[in-house]
């Protein structure tokens, strides 16, 4: 039996501990869940090429993933972080987090874009069960299914580089948006500077960059240079 490796503080076992010719051979139900069509479809034909896995429902919002968990029983969720919430929050995280909180759920696999070392850890720490980056190979997918249905922990190689960046001594952190901090971003985003903001909203510059502080902590993210890359990674740049 492999012993789990510690990589930024979290135990897990990654894709080096798969037997390639591994195969998963009981029926498994899977939701997929991602803003973009493409990447639902392409998630969808590979789990169901060899007819192990059914997808049993997709869906394209946060609010239709909670509609299709209620409607659906499945063993796994294949969810994108950076769909809408269910509240206004700028991300599915907040849901994500009262699933991975339930007693009887399926297992959830975060398959996002986003490399920020401090957020991927801190989806781990909200006891998401594993990350697959999009730019890892779909190969990935089958991985996590194998190891966490054993109660593994899963990242995809480059997820698990990325953690793998973060000291021990410093905090994760995947914080969720409010509604105010996200409209901020996307502002900033679109090249507008913190006193053009501030008169969009009629409030004051201090309030605006206040705010945008806060969005930051709550990402774990320190610097301008690790916002940019963030809007970036999110496609808000």
């Amino acid at each position: 039996m492999e012993t789990p490796r510690s990589i930024g503080g979290f135990d897990f076992l990654g894709h080096e501990h798969i037997n390639n010719k591994m195969t998963i051979k009981a029926s498994l139900k899977a939701i997929v869940a991602d803003d973009h069509p493409a990447v639902v479809k392409g998630i969808r034909t590979f789990l169901e090429r060899d007819g192990e896995i059914e997808v049993v429902a997709t869906a394209e919002n946060t609010l239709q993933l909670a509609e299709a968990l209620d409607s659906c029983s499945c063993d796994y969720v294949f969810a994108d972080i950076g769909m809408n919430g269910l509240d206004g929050e700028s991300s599915s995280i907040a849901f994500l987090r009262r699933l991975s909180w339930q007693e009887r759920r399926p297992k959830v696999i975060v398959v996002t874009m986003i490399s920020h070392s401090r957020m991927l850890a801190g989806l781990l720490q909200l006891g998401i069960d594993g990350i697959i980056d999009k730019r890892d190979p779909l190969q990935c997918l089958n991985e996590a299914i194998a190891i966490t249905r054993n109660g593994g922990r899963f990242l995809s190689p480059s997820a698990a580089e990325s953690v793998s960046r973060l000291p021990n001594s410093v905090p994760a952190r995947a914080g969720v948006l409010s509604r105010r901090e996200w409209e901020v971003f996307r502002l900033y985003a679109s090249g507008l500077l913190i006193h053009d903001i501030a008169k969009r909203f009629g409030r004051s510059s201090k309030t605006i960059a206040t705010q945008r502080r806060s969005g930051m902590r709550k990402l774990g993210l320190e610097t301008e240079t690790e916002l940019i890359e963030y809007l970036r990674q999110v496609g808000l740049v």
